[in-house]
């Protein structure tokens, strides 16, 4: 079994060589950039895997994952990240990568991933797949309280103080006062740009 291990962090792909080394079955060959791995691949003699970096130098993203499959009459390539996102994962099998591995697999888990997609089977860990993924809260959203957020939304359906009062059981003085702080930190004059600029960011 021939697996090629294209890294630019030498400490982790000395880390993956060594693990997988250990194995009586395996051959290895290395690679710092995407540029050095089709080399290897056009080079070397057929290998059963490729292991490329997601953020290697000279990636392009599933792109490159796509030119690599694609090279001497297509042998198997898997992804390998730290940084990737399920999406990204997801999109790479769908491409018809061997597999998607995240850097923070164990050791053990690794070596047993490599021998399974090598083996002509797709790979994904299920926990990072499954993995409910962060949401991210916009920038703009950040700098609001979540009343100001509320007020903000009553504001963008175009009601008037009374509602938005009445909707969020306030009276409507203090509904002025949470409209004052918002124009300011949305840098706004107005209800109508206030309403714009929310729109705008894709708020609601």
């Amino acid at each position: 079994m021939r697996v090629l291990i294209a890294d630019d962090h030498d400490l982790l792909r000395d880390t993956l060589i060594a693990f997988l080394g250990a194995e009586d079955d395996i051959e290895l060959g290395s690679a710092a950039s995407f540029d050095e791995a089709c080399e290897r691949i056009r080079e070397d003699e057929a290998y059963n895997l490729v292991l490329l970096d997601y953020k290697m130098p000279g990636m392009n993203g599933l792109d490159s994952l796509t030119e690599a499959i694609g090279m001497k009459g297509g042998q198997r390539v898997a992804l390998i990240s730290g940084q990737a996102t399920r999406e990204v994962a997801e999109q790479a099998l769908s491409l018809g990568a061997a597999g998607f591995i995240p850097k923070t697999l164990p050791a053990k888990s690794l070596v047993n991933a490599v021998k399974f997609m090598a083996m002509g089977e797709q790979y994904a860990p299920i926990g990072f797949m499954t993995a409910p993924e962060e949401t991210r809260t916009h920038p703009m959203a950040e700098r609001l309280t979540k009343r100001e957020m509320e007020v903000l939304a009553g504001l963008t359906e175009g009601k008037s103080n009374k509602e938005i009062a009445r909707d969020l059981d306030l009276t409507e003085p203090t509904i002025k006062l949470h409209m004052k702080t918002l124009y300011r930190k949305l840098e706004v004059n107005n209800r109508t740009q206030a309403a714009i600029v929310a729109r705008d960011a894709g708020l609601f």
